[in-house]
């Protein structure tokens, strides 16, 4: 059996992004384990980003919408190649709390989608509710991401936040999303960003944690 390291695994954890206070990025800045995309290639980003008339809302087996986004509830989640522990695995994701997208049910299995674009079946269990996001678009040259004090893009400035960052979404309400970052130390930076820079919500979705 064959399988490869997802997401944040020990080979990646020298890849640093950072999000820093106030508008110079050179000043109080703190280092942050982030998504790397370059072992992949880019990601889809935005192309998932769509309304819920262009998703096309269905329902499921479980009676949820198709599709949805949800997280990682573990640190380690088998994905395999089909709906069942009798199918190969995959590849094995090692970092709880990332976004993936559900867009077919099995049972007790969930066909997700990551932002890698990557595909394959997961148990239930090994799912959240809880809603989470990562910082686009993934390229290099991107400018980081405000996260200002409100929904407002001419208001004042906590923390800007670079690609692949990810953030716990408490809300959005179809054009600013209010999320929370931590650092390394745990300390927390709150604020509100706009929903389309991000993967793990969509375009127009409104929701409250």
């Amino acid at each position: 059996m064959s399988f490869k390291l997802m997401q944040f695994g020990p080979a990646v954890r020298k890849q640093y992004r950072r999000i820093c206070l106030g508008k110079v990025l050179s000043i109080a800045c703190v280092s942050l384990i982030a998504f790397t995309f370059s072992m992949f290639g880019p990601g889809p980003g935005a192309a998932f980003a769509q309304s819920a008339d262009e998703r096309g809302i269905r329902v499921g087996t479980s009676g949820l919408p198709l599709p949805r986004f949800v997280s990682l509830k573990s640190n380690q989640v088998n994905v395999r190649v089909g709906p069942g522990r009798d199918y190969d695995i995959a590849w094995i994701f090692v970092k709880g709390g990332l976004p993936v997208e559900v867009f077919q049910e099995s049972d007790n299995w969930r066909r997700i989608r990551d932002a890698a674009g990557n595909s394959g079946w997961v148990f239930h269990s090994l799912l959240s509710g809880r809603r989470t996001a990562l910082v686009t678009p993934w390229t290099s040259d991107a400018e980081p991401l405000p996260l200002y004090r409100e929904r407002s893009i001419g208001a004042k400035l906590n923390a800007r936040l670079e690609t692949g960052l990810l953030l716990n979404i408490d809300e959005c309400d179809g054009e600013w999303c209010r999320a929370d970052v931590r650092d390394g130390n745990d300390q927390s930076y709150r604020g509100f960003v706009q929903q389309n820079k991000l993967w793990g919500v969509y375009t127009n979705e409104e929701f409250e944690d």
